[in-house]
């Protein structure tokens, strides 16, 4: 089995929850955030985004690869976003929507770049959630996302990219999120589904990121509130790994 999923699953044998912090490449600034995350043991970092209007993709991860051990996941918002100096790849498919270019079309064009990067590859099913706001996500991958009380539809979604043979479900209410996935839904599909479960989007507070471990969650990101507050990073990495 694949180092970085292997990782991931044993730690959740252990019946412990984990810590994913995310870098969006036009915004990261700051190695004193690298600095906090491994202080605070930081289990994943994920770098991407919606656009990428810098060109620094690359020379980021470069950068973020030099100082920090913590493994480091691609979380592409486009088929450039490809870098063999990354640990791996979640290869979405945005089983929530209906455009065939986010469910396989994208993956055609980067197979061949994918076979040859020697990044860890994680088929990953994404499913973006209603969270009161147009997100960037939304906007440019051009489908309606679930919405935030159709627990049922969250659920039966989750469990056809299981049975697809997918390793991972993430639910998404997308960065700068009005609000965030409710607890119910997290529930509702934690118990329906037997592979890991990540939640992210309007999780910017200790209280949030509890609710979320507590409905089952197995991996929390947070992006968007570390941006304006790093310190937050510190107690949101203690209520994470007190589960």
């Amino acid at each position: 089995m694949s180092k970085l999923y292997s990782s991931i699953l044993t730690k959740i044998s252990k019946q412990k929850k984990q810590f994913a912090v995310l870098i969006d490449p036009d915004k990261f600034q700051s190695d004193s955030l690298l600095d906090l995350a491994e202080k605070c043991k930081v289990d994943l970092l994920l770098i991407g985004g919606s656009i990428i209007t810098n060109g620094n993709f690359e020379e980021c991860i470069s950068t973020i690869r030099k100082k920090t051990k913590i493994p480091l996941i691609i979380f592409p918002g486009n088929n450039l976003q490809i870098s063999s100096s990354a640990d791996g790849i979640l290869l979405l498919s945005l089983i929530s929507g209906r455009n065939p270019d986010m469910l396989i079309g994208k993956h055609v064009i980067s197979a061949p770049l994918l076979k040859s990067s020697g990044l860890e590859i994680i088929p990953t099913g994404y499913m973006l959630i209603e969270s009161g706001t147009q997100t960037a996500a939304l906007y440019m991958s051009g489908t309606s996302p679930i919405p935030s009380h159709k627990d049922d539809i969250a659920m039966c979604t989750a469990m056809a990219g299981e049975m697809l043979g997918l390793k991972l479900i993430y639910m998404d209410a997308g960065s700068g999120a009005k609000n965030c996935i409710s607890g119910s839904m997290i529930k509702k599909v934690r118990k329906s589904i037997n592979i890991p479960l990540i939640v992210g989007g309007g999780i910017n507070t200790v209280e949030k990121v509890h609710n979320a471990c507590s409905a089952g969650a197995d991996i929390i990101v947070v992006g968007n509130a570390l941006e304006k507050n790093e310190l937050l990073l510190k107690k949101i990495a203690e209520t994470i790994h007190s589960f």
